[in-house]
């Protein structure tokens, strides 16, 4: 019989490719205004969070990131001054992952189950997810990607955390994740969250028109549909 991880890591990779098929390539291309206003909001709300957990330099600092993807934070990572040995990701998707692999040669890229994560204790200084954990909605599979996730950090390390606040009413294959199920999630840590990026379908329309002004909304934090932070393990 398989397991409730596996039938939602199958349910997920089916979604994967499912809206691959609906958007197409360009949907997040970064030379759309929107995409682009959305992807620099990203970058600073992590470095904010970075600097909050005391990550920063990354040189020194080995990374991992759930659901790598084709390395697309991999890019901000080298930016920072991580090293190409030191990242490492995995994904469900063997596609993205073998893409990633090719464009980050020597980056350590695993095809895989995050709640059985292929390296041993304490091994990360950062583990961090983007748009994770409102992609499964099988109640019992978040636990143990949380649990994974807190076994291979290590102790002085910290969690990034990118993702929604809230549901998506036109897709219904992801929810929503507040901050009291985050600290469910990780009980006993210490989480320190905030709200960033403005809504995406809002962005898209308002940044060709007024860049300034999308800022502005973006700064009140009001229409912000994410959450970005850290979380660390006490004492």
């Amino acid at each position: 019989m398989a397991s409730a991880s596996n039938l939602e890591s199958q349910r997920i990779l089916e979604e994967y490719d499912r809206r691959e098929r609906a958007l197409g390539e360009e949907f997040y291309a970064l030379h759309r205004p929107g995409n682009l206003f959305v992807r620099h909001g990203q970058e600073r709300a992590l470095l904010r969070a970075l600097s909050r957990a005391a990550c920063l330099p990354l040189a020194n600092k080995r990374i991992l990131e759930i659901g790598c993807g084709r390395g697309q934070w991999f890019v901000t990572y080298e930016c920072l001054c991580a090293k190409r040995h030191s990242l490492a990701g995995i994904d469900l998707e063997a596609q993205r992952a073998a893409e990633c692999a090719q464009r980050f040669a020597g980056a350590d890229i695993r095809v895989g189950d995050a709640t059985k994560l292929p390296w041993e204790d304490r091994s990360f200084d950062i583990v961090f997810q983007s748009t994770v954990f409102t992609s499964v909605l099988d109640a019992a599979v978040k636990p143990a990607l949380a649990a994974e996730m807190l076994r291979v950090v290590k102790d002085t390390g910290a969690i990034l955390w990118y993702d929604f606040r809230y549901n998506n009413p036109r897709n219904p294959h992801v929810r929503g994740i507040r901050h009291s199920e985050i600290k469910r999630l990780f009980p006993g840590c210490e989480i320190w969250l905030r709200r960033a990026t403005l809504a995406p379908p809002l962005a898209r329309r308002l940044v060709p028109w007024s860049w300034t002004f999308a800022a502005l909304v973006e700064a009140t934090q009001l229409l912000n549909t994410h959450l970005v932070g850290y979380i660390k393990k006490r004492g």
